[in-house]
């Protein structure tokens, strides 16, 4: 699958629990929107994932990239009821940072 390289470094930092890289893939005024809550900029987001990542322990494998609608389908297995699942990223890609993530089912 070609993933665009933002997309590549979101896997890796997510499957290494690593939530300073995985916040620099993000615009400075990104927003996500995940499990009903906005998280806004990269501090936020830094602190977001950081709460995920200990309290899931999930980790990610992309499945298919749709570069038209920008969406990433990913399986995520972790700590939580369910694992595994498929989730799908809807994104906005701008210079090779993302400026919005919104994670649903």
């Amino acid at each position: 699958m070609n993933l665009p390289n933002v997309l590549t470094k979101l896997a890796e930092a997510q499957n290494n629990f690593d939530s300073a890289t995985y916040a620099d893939c993000f615009s400075e005024n990104a927003v996500v929107f995940d499990e009903g809550k906005t998280h806004n900029g990269k501090p936020e987001i830094q602190q977001w994932i950081q709460k995920a990542n200990e309290e899931y322990h999930a980790t990610m494998k992309p499945l298919e990239y749709s570069e038209a609608e920008e969406i990433l389908r990913a399986e995520v297995s972790g700590n939580f009821p369910g694992s595994p699942i498929v989730l799908s990223y809807h994104l906005k890609i701008d210079n090779d940072l993302i400026t919005s993530l919104k994670i649903t089912g």
